[in-house]
C-alpha cells in the first residue's frame, strides 16, 4: 500500500440575503455560517478506505470526498483509545488538561455507564462555541464521555449539557456483549432462584452489622466487608453473564429519555441514519452542526443483512461498505436540499484500527497502512494515523493531498473560525485553525511539536522543523508485543501504558517523513544529529510540561466502577427495560 503523497468586512444586500464574509487580503474567503457535518469513525484503521490505499473494501462516498477536497495523511489522534480522544476532539485539548486520562492499564475509557466519571462541565465544546453563535446542533450515534455524576438522571456529562441541542444514539459505546446472539437465555425459575440467592447473600452483612451497633458481642469488620464483597460478586458473576452489561450498557436514548433498554443492535443503525436524515431536514435553513458519530467499526461489527458478505475482507469489510453506504445517504440529503455548496463536511476516525479484535482465526479489526501498532498502543503510528478529509466547495480547492502534521483537536479551533466565535481565553488550546492550509494559503500546518500520551504517560514526541519538511519522532516507552513478531498484545488483549513496557534511554529517534513505518532507527553515533534533535525535544517536553495543571482524573478506580445509584434505568431499579422506540424505518433503510 502506497499513501498519496484576518480581517473582517460585511457586504451589501445580495439577492435580498445579507452574507458575512471574512477575508484574507483582499479576497473574500469564508461565509460566515456555513452548516457543518462531522462524520467520526471508530475504531477504523487509516488503511481501511479506498483513497488511502484500500482494494478490498468499496468505499465509493468517502473517497468522493477526497477527490472533491483536501485529504490529510498525517492527521493524528491525541490518543489511541476512544474516551479521551473523542474528549480532545470535542476540546481542542490534550485529554491530560481535561482529566480524560488515566494513571491505569486497565481503566483508559470510561467502562461504566453507571461509573461517576465523564468530560468536565467547565470544559467547552466546540458545539457549545457553535450553539453561541446560533448553531443548531446534534449528536446522532456514540458519546462514551459520560452521564451521570451523583444521581441516576442529573446527566451532568450529557452531550445536552455539552453544547448539543439534540442527543439521538448510545452515550456509551458498542460492545461485543450487546448482541442479543451473544447473550445465553435464562429459564424464568432460574433467575428468580438467583435473585433469591443474590438477596439472602446481601442480608447476611447487614445482620452482621446488628451485634456490633447493639454491643452485644464484637465482629471483625474484615469479616462484615469479606461477606459484602462475596455478596456483590455473586451477583456480578451471575448477572454478567446473563444480560447485566447488555442491560445496563446498551442502551438507546433521545435527549434525555431512555428510549430502549437494552437497545435493538439489529435496527440501531438504521435508526441512527433516519434521526441524521431528520436532523439535516429540519434545520435545512441553517446553520447547523451535524456530528454523526457511528458505531461502525466497533465491534460486534453489526452490519445489515443486505451488507453481509459483499467485501473481500469479511464481516469487518462489509461493515465499512454499510458506514460508507451511509455516508453517501447524509451526503444525498445535502445534495437534494441545495446545501453542497454552503456546508464544510469532514471524515475521520478516534484513532487506529484495534488488532487484536478477532473471533477465532477471523480478524475482526481495521487495517492500519504501513503503519506499526493500533488501538491502545501509545505513540506508534497505527494506534494514532487517521483518516482526515475535508471539503467544502468553493472554499477549498479540490483534489489536494497535504502531507503536514495536523490533529483531531485542530476542528475545534478551525470550527470556531468558519462559525466567527471566539476562542476560549481562560485555558490552552492545544489544536490550530487549519483553514489557511486548507484553503492553500499557508504551505504548513500550525504545529512544531506534538505530543503522544498513553494515559498520563508521555510515550512519544512529534518534531516538524519550521524551515524544512523533515519529521522527527521520538519514543519514550512502547508497548511489548505478544508475542513479539505479532506486532501487537494478543495475548493480553491491549497494551499496557506502564509497568510491562519498554522503557528506552537512550530514546528511539526516526524520521517519519521518509520513514513512516518507523523500521529505521536514528542511532547516537550520528555525527551529532541524534543529540541534537533529541536535546530539542526535551527542551519542548520540559516547556510542555509546564503548561499542565493538576485536575481530577475521571478514570479512576472509584470513578470507573458500576454504582447502582448512577445506572441509568428505563423502569423500576434493578428491573430495568423498555422499548419506546418506533422502529418502523422508510422504504431504503
Amino acid at each position: 500500500m502506497h499513501l498519496p503523497s484576518s480581517d473582517w468586512s460585511y457586504s451589501s444586500l445580495i439577492s435580498f440575503c445579507c452574507l458575512f464574509w471574512r477575508v484574507s487580503g483582499s479576497n473574500p474567503s469564508l461565509n460566515s455560517r456555513p452548516n457543518i457535518v462531522l462524520f467520526m469513525a471508530d475504531d477504523l484503521g487509516i488503511g481501511d478506505l479506498g483513497c488511502y490505499g484500500n482494494n478490498t473494501m468499496s468505499t465509493p462516498n468517502i473517497d468522493s470526498l477526497a477527490r472533491e477536497g483536501v485529504q490529510l495523511t498525517q492527521h493524528l489522534a491525541a490518543a489511541s483509545m476512544c474516551s479521551p480522544s473523542r474528549a480532545a476532539f470535542l476540546t481542542g485539548r490534550y485529554p491530560i488538561r481535561s482529566g480524560m486520562s488515566s494513571s491505569f492499564n486497565m481503566n483508559r475509557d470510561l467502562l461504566w455507564l453507571g461509573g461517576s466519571g465523564g468530560l468536565p462541565t467547565n470544559e467547552t465544546t466546540f458545539a457549545k462555541l457553535l450553539q453561541q453563535r446560533g448553531y443548531k446542533t446534534g449528536l446522532i450515534g456514540k458519546w462514551h464521555q459520560g452521564l451521570s455524576c451523583a444521581s441516576r438522571n442529573d446527566h451532568c456529562y450529557h452531550p445536552l449539557n455539552h453544547g448539543f441541542d439534540y442527543f439521538f444514539g448510545m452515550p456509551f459505546s458498542l460492545l461485543n456483549e450487546c448482541q442479543a446472539t451473544k447473550t445465553p437465555e435464562m429459564h424464568r425459575a432460574l433467575r428468580i432462584k438467583l435473585w433469591i440467592s443474590s438477596v439472602a447473600l446481601g442480608i447476611v452483612p447487614i445482620l452482621l452489622l446488628i451485634p456490633i451497633f447493639a454491643g452485644w458481642f464484637k465482629i471483625p469488620w474484615t469479616v462484615v466487608i469479606i461477606t459484602a464483597l462475596v455478596a456483590i460478586l455473586f451477583f456480578a458473576s451471575w448477572y454478567s453473564s446473563y444480560g447485566f452489561i447488555r442491560h445496563w450498557n446498551c442502551i438507546l436514548m433521545r435527549n434525555h429519555e431512555i428510549i430502549q433498554q437494552p437497545m435493538k443492535e439489529e435496527k440501531v443503525n438504521s435508526l441512527i441514519l433516519k434521526e441524521a436524515l431528520s436532523f439535516v431536514e429540519k434545520y435545512k435553513r441553517g446553520p447547523f452542526l451535524l456530528f454523526m458519530s457511528f458505531l461502525h467499526v466497533h465491534t460486534p461489527l453489526v452490519t445489515k443483512e443486505k451488507f453481509v458478505g459483499r467485501s473481500k475482507y469479511g464481516l469487518y469489510g462489509d461493515n465499512v461498505e454499510e458506514m460508507d453506504w451511509m455516508v453517501g445517504k447524509i451526503l444525498d440529503v445535502i445534495n437534494k436540499e441545495y446545501l453542497r455548496n454552503s456546508t464544510l463536511v469532514y471524515f475521520t476516525s478516534d484513532h487506529g484500527g484495534r488488532l487484536e479484535s478477532q473471533e477465532g482465526e477471523s480478524k475482526l479489526g481495521g487495517w492500519n497502512g504501513l503503519y506499526k501498532g493500533g488501538k491502545g498502543m501509545g505513540g506508534w503510528e497505527g494506534g494514532i494515523r487517521v483518516p482526515g478529509i475535508f471539503r467544502w466547495p468553493t472554499i477549498i480547492p479540490p483534489g489536494r493531498v497535504i502531507k503536514d502534521p495536523t490533529s483531531l483537536m485542530d476542528i475545534y479551533p478551525t470550527l470556531s473560525y468558519v462559525a466567527g466565535a471566539m476562542l476560549p481565553q481562560d485555558r490552552v488550546i492545544d489544536g490550530k485553525n487549519l483553514m489557511p492550509l486548507l484553503e492553500g494559503r499557508v504551505s504548513h500546518s500550525g504545529h512544531e511539536f506534538l505530543f503522544h500520551y498513553c494515559g498520563i504517560y508521555l510515550h512519544a514526541v512529534r518534531w516538524h522543523q519550521k524551515d524544512c519538511d523533515t519529521v522527527w519522532k521520538v519514543h519514550y516507552v512502547t508497548p511489548k508485543f505478544q508475542p513479539e513478531e505479532g506486532r501487537a498484545c494478543y495475548w493480553s488483549g491491549l497494551c499496557p501504558c506502564s509497568g510491562d513496557v519498554n522503557y528506552h534511554d537512550p530514546p528511539l529517534l526516526f524520521d517519519i517523513s521518509r520513514d513512516p513505518s518507523e523500521d529505521h532507527l536514528l542511532t547516537p553515533d550520528n555525527e551529532g544529529l541524534y543529540e541534537a534533535v533529541i536535546k530539542r525535544i526535551e527542551t519542548a517536553v520540559k516547556e510542555h510540561r509546564q503548561t499542565l495543571m493538576p485536575v481530577p482524573q475521571q478514570f479512576s478506580v472509584f470513578n470507573t466502577i458500576w454504582k447502582p445509584w448512577l445506572q441509568p434505568c428505563c423502569g423500576t431499579f434493578p428491573f430495568c427495560g423498555c422499548d419506546k422506540e418506533d422502529d418502523t424505518l422508510p422504504t431504503g433503510l
